[in-house]
Formats: structure tokens, C-alpha cells, sequence
């Protein structure tokens, strides 16, 4: 499959305001392959075509953020296998989009580059580089990322700022944390995706969802197809957003 292919139609109309950040958080691969029979790899095959679907779809629609759950800091403890299979998928990934710099897509890595094998940590620099100029969709991708250890790393570079005497302790705000986050200068999470059932943030852009809407829904990611997007958009829609205010 293309990575940029023809525009999928909206299975209903589309509510006029969209959110500004969508999160999506790519769970049930596994469990897709395990219906079905098939080893634990080839879900994260199925996974990373809905990956490319989805982000098309995006922005074919117009959504200027959408970010990605693809690897935690957590995910190294999987069996090695399905580990490789994840990481040729990325070397896949980063390989195609590279032939796509036209289309409009910047996109920008998220975690802890250094884990990863040189050749791979080498893509995702170039692939910054190359599409920071980009405006039409802003693709962010969550690799070896924990919303913990982003804060913890934060606070690292906020310490350091501190001992050289290039930051007074009482002059850190909210925005002081938010400028040492790997998304800094990108908006937060409005709408937060998990698909598969599972009700829980499993550690996702902890600081950027604090105050997005959720939508959880039972069909596995393999499944989400441009309608579930649309579901969840039309749900979004109809939600209050108040902020903590009245």
C-alpha cells in the first residue's frame, strides 16, 4: 500500500469543527493476529497500514496534529522477536516516507532516540530534518516514549538550567515544563483514540492529555478503518469543553 494514496470518503458528514490534536494510541495488533491464528508480527504488519490509512485520512480532512503511540518505553520487554518485527516495520516506515517529502507531511519524533539501533536513529534525524519546512499535517510519533520519563526528563534539563545559573527556581511555571517536553511548541492532545478496549492511558502524552477528550472503543486497531475516525470525531463534537471553567 501507498503511503500516501487516493482520499478515503467519510462514511457520514463530518462535524464542521474538528480537534486541532488528535492522539492515537495503537493498541490490539497482537490480539488481531491471535484471532486469527497468526504470529504476533503480521498484527503489527495489519497495524502499520492502518497506521498510513489513518494518517492520510487525517490529512485528507484537515486535522493539523495527529500523534502516535508506536513504541513505549516499556515495549523492550516484549519477547525479541516481536521486537525485530516492530523495528523492520519502522525501517519500512522511514524508508517509504522518505520518497513522500512532497506531500506535505512534517514529522517529528517523540522519546528517547538513543535506544534505538544506529541505522534506525539515523532515519528519524533525516526524516526531522528534511520535513521541517512542512505545515499541511504535523505527525507526531511516540518512539521508546513514556509520559513519565518525558516529564522526569524534563525535569533533568530544568535542574541542569538551575545549577548553571541560567534559571531561578521560582520563576518556573507550567510553560517552563511544557518548553522542555519533547513536544515543545506543539499544541496538546484534544482528542485521545484507544481503540481495543482497554480503558487506560498506558502512559501516553501524560502532560499533553490533561485536559483531552477521551473515546475508547472495542474494535481493534488493525480494524480502524477512516469510519471508526469518523465516529470519533462526531463524538468529540458533541462534548462540552469548559476547561475547569463553567
Amino acid at each position: 500500500m501507498a503511503l500516501f494514496g487516493k482520499k478515503d470518503a467519510p462514511a457520514a458528514a463530518l462535524p464542521e469543527k474538528l480537534p486541532t490534536h488528535v492522539g492515537f494510541i495503537m493498541d490490539g495488533n497482537g490480539r488481531w493476529a491471535k484471532k486469527r491464528g497468526l504470529p504476533r508480527s503480521l498484527g503489527h504488519v495489519e497495524g502499520g497500514k492502518t497506521f498510513k490509512k489513518i494518517m492520510q485520512y487525517c490529512k485528507d480532512i484537515g486535522i493539523p496534529y495527529a500523534s502516535f503511540y508506536v513504541f513505549s518505553t516499556e515495549n523492550w520487554k516484549r519477547p525479541q522477536n516481536e521486537i525485530d518485527g516492530i523495528l523492520a516495520i519502522m525501517r519500512e516506515y522511514l524508508d517509504e516516507v522518505q520518497m513522500h517529502l512532497g506531500d506535505g507531511v512534517r514529522a517529528i519524533f517523540l522519546g528517547d532516540k538513543s535506544a534505538y539501533p544506529d541505522d534506525i536513529r539515523e532515519r528519524m534525524i533525516k526524516l526531522e530534518k528534511d520535513t521541517a519546512h512542512h505545515t499541511r499535517l504535523t505527525v507526531m510519533l511516540a518512539c521508546n516514549y513514556g509520559g513519565r520519563d518525558e516529564i522526569a526528563h524534563a525535569a533533568r534539563e530544568i535542574g541542569a538550567l538551575i545549577q548553571e545559573g541560567k534559571l531561578d527556581p521560582a520563576s518556573i511555571t507550567e510553560q517552563t515544563i511544557a518548553d522542555h517536553l519533547y513536544t515543545a511548541g506543539l499544541p496538546d492532545v484534544d482528542l485521545v483514540i484507544r481503540p481495543s478496549g482497554e480503558l487506560r492511558l498506558s502512559n501516553y502524552l501524560i502532560w499533553q492529555c490533561a485536559y483531552a477528550e477521551y473515546y475508547f472503543t472495542d474494535v481493534l486497531w488493525p480494524d480502524f478503518g477512516p469510519e471508526e475516525l469518523d465516529k470519533a470525531l462526531i463524538d468529540y463534537a458533541g462534548r462540552g469543553r469548559r476547561f475547569g471553567g463553567v
